[in-house]
């Protein structure tokens, strides 16, 4: 009885366990079935997609030339050794074990340390760049003693002039998240995938877009190691565009020269067209640092230098314009008519107003004094009365019109307004309401290029340049043309007037004789002796902090409490074909340090003489000025 039934459940626990079994394999059939038959298609795409990886193609960068064809900034190809720090398990013994194939420095590991503080861990990034073909063979024959640590061959950016128009130019910088976010906000990040580098100043930045060029790609056939085993297609990529820029860097490399160690910018444009000649921010950089990635300590001397050698004074630089502003004040008041435009004063040497004196330059003054010679004498005591005369709110205005207190528009990233003081923006600059109230003394010294009144050398060239070119203002622009390479196709970049301003033809040539004045008979004549043509200009000294009624002595202060020295010029003086602002920091009297260097610039823009020894320059200068140049405030 016990056997029978145990034989049953037996049975019956036989038939549940094949019935199981059966459904199972039911079930696994129909999975089968499902996935082969009506999952077919899905899975063949996802097995393609596996096969075939979808590589991207860097395009070339586009080459920057001056207006003379000059190569400014182009590529070279060049093998790196890349790692990528999540498929590396143990990174410094990594490290430590491809210097005995490969020579990297300590200089390498801060760079590469550098780069992993700013990008993610899955990133490939260069521990060494722009190896030899020795080098490459050795970690060939041993790469695979190295997972996560491959070759690359990769085109670099070089400025082959260095440190030359580096503000100009920029530089190419490996691209961070910021840079990420905006290429996703402009709908340009699928154009660069593979692409590790990014405009970031200068030129290279502001012309990003018609530099770069489109990324093309090859659909690449892979075995399951990941090896690639064919090319079934290949999209080529479009090379970026040329660009060809209306500077002439051998007139920028004179600038420079002349410059040697002093601080201070130059802007020189045409003002025919507005296409600028030279940018000059002393001191700048080599670009080419950035182009692997800068490591801290060379970083760290350039961010923390006194010099300031990544400001671009040219354009971010915002300085009183001392007298350098008289000629502008000069056309504003001939063009309201002032009164005072019509008379000869006294100059004594000061101007008394609201119970202050206010000083001349000049210790007891120029005795009789007439708007044409203020100019070229550059009478502080004639400007302060015209200030007076013309009101805060006519200076403003008239100012305006130039550009003063806003932007250029000028081709260049990062441009900074400056400051035209009035009172509505005084009401803005301080909260403290005491402070919000305008003075009508503060007047006295916005006539003269001082108090509140700064501007870059930028605004200051373009202008010059508008009042060189008779009233008629220009867009400054530093890109001349754009070459397509691939179809040949050439854009001219269109000179772009903006205004012209409503001068009245007799004024504009009665300030211009004013300032032919100044290199015959004033403040600049010991300069521009002798010279081969007619120029107009205007020299003009910054104070730099107050000197609260004390004598000036330059010996007896620091260095860089010294008064600016600035100079504006255009020639020839009838039809100009170069306009400049120029300003040494810190350089003295505007004769003493920056008239010498415009001197050199227009001698070789309009004769091609070529400058003497720039060591020379400021002795020789000294040595052959009148007495007018040796007061302060010219």
């Amino acid at each position: 009885m016990n056997q029978h039934n145990e034989r049953n459940a037996f049975q019956i626990r036989l038939a549940v366990a094949a019935l199981f079994i059966l459904t199972m394999f039911g079930v696994l059939v129909a999975r089968f079935a499902w996935l082969q038959v009506f999952q077919h298609g899905k899975y063949l795409t996802l097995a393609e997609q596996n096969r075939i990886s979808l590589v991207p193609i860097p395009p070339s960068r586009g080459i920057i030339r001056d207006r003379n064809g000059v190569i400014l900034a182009h590529n070279f190809s060049a093998y790196t050794l890349e790692i990528t720090p999540s498929k590396v398990g143990d990174l410094e013994d990594t490290i430590a074990r491809l210097k005995g194939i490969v020579d990297i420095t300590p200089k390498d590991r801060r760079r590469f340390k550098k780069l992993q503080e700013e990008t993610k861990d899955f990133e490939t990034l260069p521990i060494r760049t722009k190896l030899t073909d020795d080098e490459v063979a050795r970690f060939a024959a041993q790469s695979y003693r190295f997972p996560g640590v491959e070759i690359k061959a990769r085109l670099f950016r070089q400025y082959p002039l260095g440190e030359s128009a580096s503000h100009l130019i920029g530089y190419i910088g490996r691209i961070n998240d910021k840079d990420l976010k905006q290429l996703d906000e402009d709908g340009m990040l699928a154009n660069y995938r593979g692409t590790d580098h990014i405009g970031k100043l200068g030129i290279e930045q502001s012309y990003e877009e018609q530099l770069h060029g489109v990324t093309g790609f090859e659909q690449v056939e892979i075995d399951s190691g990941g090896r690639a085993v064919r090319t079934l297609k290949r999209t080529p990529p479009q090379s970026g565009k040329d660009l060809t820029l209306s500077v002439d860097i051998k007139l920028q490399q004179i600038v420079e020269q002349q410059f040697a160690d002093r601080r201070g910018s130059l802007v020189a444009i045409d003002p025919r067209t507005g296409g600028i000649l030279a940018l000059v921010s002393q001191p700048g950089f080599d670009p080419n640092s950035f182009v692997d990635g800068i490591d801290p300590q060379t970083w760290g001397e350039l961010n923390n230098s006194i010099d300031k050698p990544l400001l671009n004074r040219a354009i971010r630089g915002e300085y009183p314009p001392g007298s350098t502003f008289k000629p502008f004040m000069a056309i504003a008041a001939l063009e309201q008519n002032l009164p005072l435009v019509h008379q000869t004063i006294s100059d004594p040497g000061y101007f008394m107003y609201g119970g202050h004196r206010f000083n001349d330059s000049k210790k007891g003054g120029y005795g009789s004094m007439s708007f044409d010679r203020s100019i070229a004498l550059s009478s502080d005591t004639y400007f302060y009365q015209l200030a007076v005369q013309m009101g805060i709110d006519n200076i403003a205005k008239s100012m305006a019109m130039l550009d003063f207190g806003s932007t250029t528009g000028a081709d260049l990233p990062g441009e900074r307004p400056g400051i035209l003081p009035s009172p509505e923006w005084k009401k803005k600059r301080f909260k403290n309401p005491a402070m919000q109230k305008w003075f009508s003394g503060e007047t006295v010294s916005i006539g003269i290029g001082q108090g509140y009144n700064a501007y870059t050398p930028m605004q200051m060239a373009h202008a010059t340049a508008t009042l060189a070119n008779r009233g008629v203002m220009f867009k400054p622009h530093a890109v001349q043309s754009i070459l397509d390479a691939a179809t040949g196709k050439v854009t001219l970049v269109e000179p772009t007037p903006v205004k012209t301003l409503p001068w009245k033809p007799e004024n504009i040539e009665r300030v211009i004789r004013g300032m032919e004045g100044v290199m015959t008979i004033g403040t600049a004549a010991g300069v521009f002796r002798n010279a081969p043509y007619v120029s107009a200009g205007k020299t003009g000294t910054a104070q730099v902090y107050s000197l609260k009624g004390a004598k000036y002595n330059a010996k007896a202060i620091n260095e860089r409490l010294r008064d600016h020295s600035w100079f504006i010029a255009f020639a020839p003086a009838d039809k100009p074909t170069i306009a400049l602002a120029i300003i040494v920091e810190n350089g003295g009297f505007g004769a003493q340090a920056a008239a010498p260097i415009a001197r050199k610039v227009l001698d070789y823009y309009l004769t091609g003489k070529m400058p003497d020894d720039p060591a020379a320059v400021s002795a020789s200068a000294t040595a052959s000025a009148p007495a007018a140049e040796e007061t302060p405030g010219d």
